[in-house]
């Protein structure tokens, strides 16, 4: 192996572009460029240089016959996962499923509380013959069943994550092809993904309106409740369109390290997880224990739409802080 295949390749293990092996050589990209492309040799203080930076022996990146990665301190690097098309075409099968699973469990948590609401607007037009108190009991009773069922959709997606670590949380590098193949995937599916990213946030945003109408124009009690379910069913449809859409989109997007996933958002994105993995849990409980509390679930729902401008804006502040950081 040349010197110019042996930098592209302990570039590639440390997930950098060129521009970030420039800026840590004090040269040009143009400079890495030619070097990579045989077009050009670095000279020997670039060498020691390079050694230095990729924690590999001179020796390694100058003699040929040389081909196993060696370390500065004699121990062999472990070479980074490569993976085929099939490989990967399996990858985004399994983010598939996955997304259409995780659907299934987000939308029995949101509709959970539709039973509820329904029963309640029964009592305000007397069409079934029980109390406010028997219609609460009832439809909170429902609303936890279908959230047990909801829960239970998301721990099936475990059974997916020992295969997808060798991706998602490990280095890979693609074989030869298949870069460009998922590329031209992800060119062809941007449009409709943005497009359904538009409908899904339409639908989001007008929710509230049949909602607000009814509010507005002192609606009765049974047509607020209505509305209600109104509001979650078009969340949910637009949830519906988001998620598997979305997943599709970031497979892509992380097999040709691109987007939210190239090296440089990584430390970013990590951080937005480990937000996200507190946040919403805590959210959820604030939520149940203020419903519990005041049993007065027509109001309490507005944590959710609060939560999710609140947590907006910390993505938003964690950026800003990053790159004034950086």
């Amino acid at each position: 192996m040349i010197l110019a295949d042996k930098i592209i390749k302990l570039r590639k293990q440390f997930a950098w572009s060129q521009e970030e092996l420039a800026d840590k050589m004090g040269v040009s990209r143009q400079s890495v460029s030619k070097w990579e492309s045989t077009n050009s040799i670095p000279d020997l203080n670039k060498i020691i240089k390079l050694a230095e930076i990729f924690g590999v022996t001179t020796d390694y990146l100058l003699k040929d016959n040389i081909e196993t990665i060696e370390s500065i301190n004699g121990e062999v690097e472990p070479t980074i996962n490569s993976i085929s098309l099939n490989q990967a075409n399996r990858y985004v099968d399994m983010k598939n499923t996955m997304s259409f699973i995780i659907v299934k469990g987000v939308l029995l948590c949101l509709f959970s509380v539709v039973p509820l609401f329904y029963l309640l607007s029964l009592v305000q037009t007397q069409q079934m013959d029980i109390d406010s108190n028997t219609a609460t009991v009832s439809g909170i009773i429902i609303m936890l069943v279908m959230v047990t069922f909801g829960v239970s959709f998301f721990v099936r997606t475990g059974q997916f994550s020992n295969e997808l670590a060798s991706i998602e949380e490990d280095e890979f590098e693609l074989e030869y092809g298949v870069k460009s193949i998922f590329k031209e995937k992800l060119e062809m599916i941007t449009s409709s993904y943005h497009q359904k990213l538009s409908i899904g946030i339409a639908l989001f945003i007008l929710s509230v309106v049949p909602f607000l109408y009814v509010a507005i124009t002192n609606g009765s009690t049974e047509k607020i409740l209505t509305m209600l379910c109104v509001l979650f069913f078009m969340i949910g449809a637009g949830l519906y369109i988001i998620i598997p859409a979305s997943a599709q989109y970031n497979a892509y997007s992380l097999l040709i390290k691109e987007g939210d996933y190239h090296p440089r958002e990584k430390d970013k994105n990590k951080n937005i997880e480990a937000l996200a993995a507190f946040y919403w849990p805590l959210l959820v409980a604030i939520y149940l224990g203020w419903s519990f509390w005041t049993m007065q679930w027509g109001v309490t729902w507005i944590v959710f739409p609060v939560g999710a401008v609140l947590f907006a804006a910390l993505v938003g502040l964690m950026g800003l802080i990053s790159k004034t950081k950086s």
